[in-house]
């Protein structure tokens, strides 16, 4: 699906292709994730990064993208980096490196630490945002002290947004979700998380409180919640019209 002329969010992946700087934009890996919930005795087969890994493979044989900007939240720990998180971290470096891709991470609130590995797993790391051609990148944690004026869309992490929808059987499902408006007279795009366990939050919820500042100051009532799933990307419209009736 084309957002317009420039940023395509491929088919049914919780992944945003930006054909002028030539890469592919993911969120809130989480890598670690299995590891950290084990510590507090929820033991969960280890299939995140084998999953992401698999997307992002999809992802970067479909655009042809030189690089993987991760909009934050590459690992799950909120201090150390523990040993699940570095073996993860390096093993989604050498699948980078072995698809020829380069590794851009734009620091989220979980990314603690992670600077001292910038040269062993040759990534270039951003603390807070990045401006990279005519793009913002931030996590999404806190809100930007200024946009440029030649700042066409502002892109971020962070929410982890998600509807449910009800299946030709009747059954609700919750599914991923990308969040597409406005903000501060520039585009915003909110991105899934790619971690294979985060599910998300539903945004067509009534009550549903926001997790960023940057979607607390204007509401998302007027965003469109474009779903991710089973090899589709659809648009359900603005958010205000899908709450009580999906």
């Amino acid at each position: 699906m084309m957002l317009d002329e420039d940023v395509e969010l491929l088919e049914g992946l919780p992944i945003a292709h930006i054909k002028s700087i030539n890469s592919i934009v993911v969120a809130d890996m989480h890598l670690g994730y299995e590891g950290a919930m084990a510590g507090e005795g929820a033991f969960l087969p280890k299939v995140n990064l084998k999953e992401i890994c698999r997307e992002v493979k999809e992802g970067i044989a479909r655009s042809g993208a030189e690089r993987v900007i991760v909009d934050g939240d590459i690992k799950s720990e909120f201090s150390k980096v523990s040993v699940d998180e570095l073996n993860e971290l390096h093993g989604f470096a050498s699948f980078l490196e072995k698809e020829g891709v380069m590794p851009v991470l734009v620091k989220g609130n979980h990314d603690n630490f992670v600077d001292r590995y910038r040269g062993a797993f040759r990534m270039e790391i951003y603390g807070g945002h990045a401006e990279i051609g005519e793009y913002l990148f931030l996590h999404g944690d806190k809100e930007p002290a200024s946009i440029k004026r030649r700042t066409r869309m502002v892109v971020m992490g962070h929410e982890h947004p998600a509807i449910t929808i009800s299946t030709a059987l009747g059954r609700r499902e919750k599914v991923k979700c990308f969040l597409y408006g406005r903000y501060r007279g520039k585009g915003l795009l909110v991105l899934p998380a790619i971690g294979y366990f985060s599910t998300g939050m539903d945004v067509g919820a009534a009550g549903h409180g926001m997790l960023s500042p940057i979607l607390r100051r204007g509401g998302i009532g007027s965003m469109h919640a474009i779903a991710c799933a089973y090899g589709s990307t659809i648009d359900f419209g603005k958010v205000s019209d899908l709450r009580g009736k999906i």
